[in-house]
């Protein structure tokens, strides 16, 4: 199985003093001793902005843990993402403005992972099974 790995998981992997570090280990583990591990485009984007994090470094991780990069979405992705990004949007508007603020990478990373029927590890389920009701998702 393929799992694609939201950014949060990553980022929390990276900081030691996160309290969700060895959760993030753990389910990476996992998911790397069940099959493929791939980022979208966007995640790598959203890790270079990560503190003290350059593209030279993003790129090594990368290599040194078997993690492929998908820069290709492709036109189907996009109309997802964007489907699921204006469902959100009426949804969000409809209660007011409550809750997190989501960014359209958000749906991105949510639609690569359910087009190419992938399972998304994230930190935070929070968003996604509203929007992908039939995306697979593993949480930390």
């Amino acid at each position: 199985m393929t799992t694609a790995i939201d950014t949060n998981v990553i980022v929390a992997l990276w900081d030691a003093e996160d309290t969700l570090h060895r959760v993030a280990r753990a389910a990476l583990d996992k998911a790397f001793n069940e099959g493929t591990l791939v980022i979208s485009g966007p995640v790598y984007a959203e890790l270079m902005a990560a503190p003290g994090r350059t593209e030279a470094f993003v790129e090594k991780f990368c290599e040194e843990t078997g993690i492929e990069v998908e820069w290709e979405l492709g036109e189907r992705v996009w109309r997802v993402a964007g489907a699921a990004f204006h469902n959100y949007a009426a949804r969000r508007r409809k209660e007011g403005g409550a809750g997190a603020r989501r960014i359209l990478a958000d749906f991105v990373i949510g639609a690569h992972a359910l087009v190419n029927g992938y399972k998304l590890l994230t930190l935070d389920a929070g968003v996604y099974p509203a929007s992908f009701p039939r995306l697979a998702i593993a949480t930390a």
